[in-house]
C-alpha cells in the first residue's frame, strides 16, 4: 500500500511473533485486492473492464466498493471512489508525471470519466458493474479496511488489547499493560515539520485522519493538495488542513475523513452531526490555528483546551 504499519498488542513476545506472518498475509491480502498499482487485482481488471460487464471480484472487494458508494451518497459524492482518473491527471497516482496544473480541458475530459452513481455491487454473488466508463481508486477507503480485518485477526485469537495503525488509519481495544488506556496523537499540519498537535486517550474504536499538508506540489507559488473536489476537478481550496473521524470500524472512519476534507469544515460539521460520528477538524487561521469538534467529540472527549 505504500506505507508502513505497526501493531502493537499485550502478549506474550512468542504469542506476537507466531501473528506475524498472519498479519502480513491479512494486509496482502487487501493489497492485492484492491491496489491499482498490480495490474491483476480486483479494481485494476475492473478498470480495464468494458462498459455494462459484470467482473467478479474477491468478496472484501464487493464489501468496500459497496461501503465506499455508501459514503459518496451520505457525502453527495465529496468521497467518490471513481476519482482515479483526476488523481492520475494530477500526478497523485501509479503513473508517472511531471508536477504541474493540467488544462481545463484536460480537466474537463478526466471529469466526464468521474462519478460514482455508474458503479453498481452485486454483493450476493461478489460482482461489480459499470455503466458508463469508470475506474475504481479505493486508496482513501481500503487501508482502513486492512486495519479492520487484522484486529478482527487479532481478536478471533484471543487478543484484547491492542493498536493498529496502517498508513495512519487506526483501530484500538482494551488497554496497554499498566491498564492505561492507548494514546493516540494528531498531528499538527504543517509540511514543514512533524509535532503533535492534540493527543487523545483511547479505548475501543477507530481513528483516521485526512490532510492536505503532506502530498502535494507547488507551482508559481500556488500549493496544490492531493485532495481533489470530485465537482470540480480541482483540488481543494479551503482553509480545512485536517480531519478526524473516530468511529467503531476504521474503513468507513477512513472514507469520511477524506470526504470532510473535501466538503471543508461548515458542511464537514453538519454531516457530522447528522451521522452523529466523532470529528475533530483543524482550519487555518492566518498563522496559526482554529478547532472545531462535532457534539460526539465533545460528548468522548470533552471540548478543546
Amino acid at each position: 500500500m505504500g506505507t508502513s504499519y505497526t501493531v502493537s498488542l499485550v502478549a506474550k513476545e512468542s504469542e506476537a511473533r507466531a501473528l506475524d506472518t498472519e498479519v502480513r498475509t491479512a494486509i496482502e491480502e487487501v493489497n492485492l485486492a484492491m491496489s491499482t498499482y498490480l495490474p491483476r487485482s480486483d479494481v485494476s481488471r475492473f478498470n480495464e473492464s468494458p462498459v455494462d460487464g459484470w467482473i467478479a471480484v474477491s468478496p472484501m472487494t464487493a464489501e468496500v466498493v459497496s461501503l465506499a458508494l455508501e459514503v459518496a451518497e451520505a457525502s453527495n459524492g465529496a468521497f467518490d471512489p471513481t476519482v482515479g482518473p483526476l488523481v492520475d491527471l494530477w500526478g497523485f497516482g501509479p503513473k508517472e508525471t511531471t508536477d504541474q496544473v493540467p488544462t481545463e480541458s484536460d480537466i474537463e475530459a478526466a471529469l466526464a470519466m468521474v462519478g460514482w452513481q455508474a458503479i453498481e455491487v452485486d454483493s450476493t454473488a461478489n460482482k461489480l458493474r459499470k455503466s458508463a466508463p469508470r475506474q475504481l481508486d479505493l486508496s482513501a477507503i481500503a487501508k482502513g479496511y486492512a486495519v479492520d480485518q487484522v484486529a478482527s485477526l487479532l481478536e478471533v485469537r484471543g487478543f484484547e488489547n491492542y493498536m493498529v495503525e496502517i498508513g495512519g488509519e487506526m483501530r484500538f481495544s482494551g488497554s496497554k499493560p499498566d491498564n492505561m488506556p492507548w494514546r493516540v496523537a494528531i498531528e499538527t499540519p504543517d509540511s514543514e515539520q512533524r509535532s503533535v498537535y492534540k493527543v487523545l486517550e483511547v479505548s475501543d474504536g477507530a481513528m483516521a485522519t485526512s490532510g492536505d499538508y503532506r502530498n502535494f506540489f507547488e507551482q508559481d507559488g500556488q500549493r496544490y493538495s492531493h485532495t481533489l473536489d470530485p465537482e470540480t476537478g480541482y483540488p481543494i481550496r479551503h482553509n480545512l488542513v485536517s480531519a478526524t473521524v473516530l468511529g467503531e470500524r476504521s474503513v468507513l472512519s477512513d472514507a469520511y475523513a477524506t470526504a470532510f476534507m473535501v466538503m471543508g469544515a461548515e458542511d464537514a460539521m453538519t454531516l457530522a452531526g447528522e451521522l452523529d460520528l466523532a470529528v475533530y477538524l483543524i482550519q487555518r487561521d492566518g498563522e496559526g490555528y482554529i478547532e472545531t469538534l462535532s457534539a460526539r467529540f465533545e460528548s468522548l472527549f470533552g471540548q478543546s483546551d
